[in-house]
């Protein structure tokens, strides 16, 4: 299980909406393979023995969550690619260890670039602003709850973090993200 240690100097004066990140697996080896084989070659049988593997890490230490939800695709991303592949996962995940979807839509509003070959500055900046929550007709939504947000891999927390910003705005009291890997800190990042 791969845990945040400690705030940054910077997110201590400015503290982030996100309530903590806990990553499965380091994003190297076969963990890194895998995760491309999912979300690149449509491998999507991956999705079940990886959720195994979060699911594994949960238990050991589950958080303090209500419900769950996946880090969104654009619209047409998802089209393109057939699936979002941190749904797969959660769903699967969230199946194993017994939690409810979150009630509502977790919405990417606009296409971002890809994440990949980004520094932080401008991972940040890409996804700014690039989440929102709809809830549900005539239903609270994610007032109150605490909310588990899944995707697949995390390298700077910046889209886990503007999609809890979107979260927090609608209403919910705390959000947590779980990602099956995490990439190793870089001096560029």
């Amino acid at each position: 299980m791969v845990k945040n240690a400690s705030l940054c100097d910077s997110c201590t004066q400015d503290p982030p909406e996100i309530d903590g990140v806990r990553s499965a697996v380091l994003f190297e080896g076969g963990a890194r393979q895998a995760v491309h084989q999912l979300k690149y070659a449509g491998y999507t049988v991956l999705a079940t023995p990886l959720a195994q593997l979060m699911a594994q890490c949960w238990q050991a230490a589950p958080l303090p969550v209500d419900v769950w939800t996946a880090v969104p695709l654009h619209v047409a991303r998802q089209r393109e690619r057939g699936y979002n592949q941190s749904y797969l996962l959660g769903r699967e995940f969230a199946r194993l260890v017994g939690l409810l979807e979150m009630s509502g839509t977790l919405r990417r509003v606009r296409a971002t670039k890809a994440q990949v070959g980004l520094g932080a500055v401008e991972r940040r900046a890409n996804v700014a602003g690039a989440f929102a929550y709809e809830p549900p007709r005539g239903k609270q939504g994610v007032q109150g709850q605490r909310v588990l947000l899944i995707d697949d891999v995390c390298t700077t927390v910046a889209t886990l973090e503007a999609c809890a910003i979107a979260l927090k705005r609608a209403g919910a009291i705390s959000v947590w993200g779980f990602t099956l890997a995490r990439a190793a800190p870089a001096s560029d990042l």
